[in-house]
Formats: structure tokens, sequence, C-alpha cells
């Protein structure tokens, strides 16, 4: 019954997580595919190139709320449930939000609506995040503005963002009892978004990464130098 819970939890969470939103908002915005412009992601950075800062905005949103909803949806199915492992008994549901907000992540990045493509799944890393703890993803919120502020670069604010997640959890594991498993998310998570990024750290150092808000002509197409 509990591992039939956890199967659900990884489907809908994938499913969730693979709702083309920027993709859907971009289109009904600009009439453009966002896929065969910019980087060619589905994500709000390469939306507000295309299409703007409202259809950015409305997809942040929605990407962001995409890894609440696996994480709310996990802790209604596992609510309650147990396991005893030599007088030591494990409550299911923080692990099962876990997985859900990490299977919406990569829902995002390999969508079954779009042939398993997407975009780098920052956004719904933070919403996942927001329901597991929303202060340290209010503090990894205010790292990724900083960073991708200063520098102008969002690629190099979403690095520092998810890093600065996973920092700040360490010291609250241990002194603070915060979850293990939160850690873990933030590893995770941080771990493939810093590898989904590669492309943008070899631009980056390269003086070649497009600046935020920097808008590309509909008449651009995907190519390796975008971000």
């Amino acid at each position: 019954m509990i591992i039939a819970k956890f199967v659900a939890v990884v489907i809908a969470s994938y499913l969730i997580g693979s709702i083309p939103f920027g993709l859907m908002i971009a289109k009904q915005a600009s009439g453009v595919d966002v896929r065969s412009i910019g980087s060619g992601k589905i994500g709000a950075t390469n939306v507000l190139r295309v299409a703007g800062k409202k259809a950015a905005v409305l997809s942040l949103v929605f990407d962001i709320l995409k890894g609440t909803l696996a994480v709310l949806f996990a802790g209604l199915i596992l609510n309650g449930d147990y396991v005893i492992f030599r007088d030591f008994t494990l409550w299911l549901a923080k692990s099962a939000q876990v997985l859900g907000a990490v299977v919406a992540i990569c829902g995002h990045k390999w969508s079954i609506f779009l042939k398993f493509k997407g975009g780098r799944g920052v956004a719904t890393f933070f919403g996942g995040l927001a329901a597991l703890s929303p202060v340290v993803a209010v503090f990894g919120a205010e790292v990724l503005v900083i960073g991708a502020g200063l520098t102008r670069y969002m690629s190099l604010g979403a690095i520092a963002g998810v890093v600065g997640v996973y920092v700040i959890l360490i010291p609250l594991t241990i002194f603070a009892g915060f979850p293990v498993e939160y850690l873990i998310y933030a590893f995770v998570g941080a771990v493939f978004i810093i590898i989904w990024h590669r492309d943008n750290i070899s631009r980056l150092l390269a003086g070649t990464e497009r600046r935020l808000g920097e808008r590309v002509p509909v008449s651009d197409s995907v190519s390796s130098t975008n971000s």
C-alpha cells in the first residue's frame, strides 16, 4: 500500500512538473514558440526575452506552483504513514514530499508533453522548497535576486541561489534540527541545476552569456550562443 502511494506521488509529480506553462503563456502572449528562440528553454528567463515581463512573471508563478503542488500532494498522500525499523519510527511524509519535489523538477526538465525537453527547473526547485521550508526558500530567492541583479546574469544568480540554499541548510540541519530530507533535497537540486547550467557556465567564462532582460528578435533561432 505504501509503495503504491509512492508510485502515485512519482507519477503525479512528474505530470505536474511536465506541464509546459512557459511555452503556453509565451505562445498566447506573442504567438511565438519559445523553444525556437533564444535558449530554446521554456522557463521564465527565455519567456522574458521572447514575450516580455507580464508573460515571464506568469510563467515564473506557474513554474513555482508546480513544485509547491507536488510537495502538497505528496504530503496528503503519505500523511500519517510510517514504518518501524528496530524500534525506530520513520515517518514517510517528508521523504515523499522531497521525492515529489525532485520528480517535479525532472518533469519540468524532461516534459512528456515536449518529447522529454523543457527548462532548467530553477523556479520549480524553489516552489518545492517554499512548501518544505518557506524561510529557507526566501533566503535562497534573495541570493538569486541579488546575484542576478548585480551581475545581470540570471544563470549566475540561479546557481548562487541553489548553492546558497544548500549551504544555509547545513548548519540548520546540524544545529537547528531541520529535517535531513530538506538537506538532501537541496543537495540533489543544486547538483541537477548546476549540471543543467553547464552550457551557461561555459558562456559565462567565455563572456558570451546573454544578460537578464535582453530581448531576442523573433527572427533569431536557437543557437549555441544563446542562454
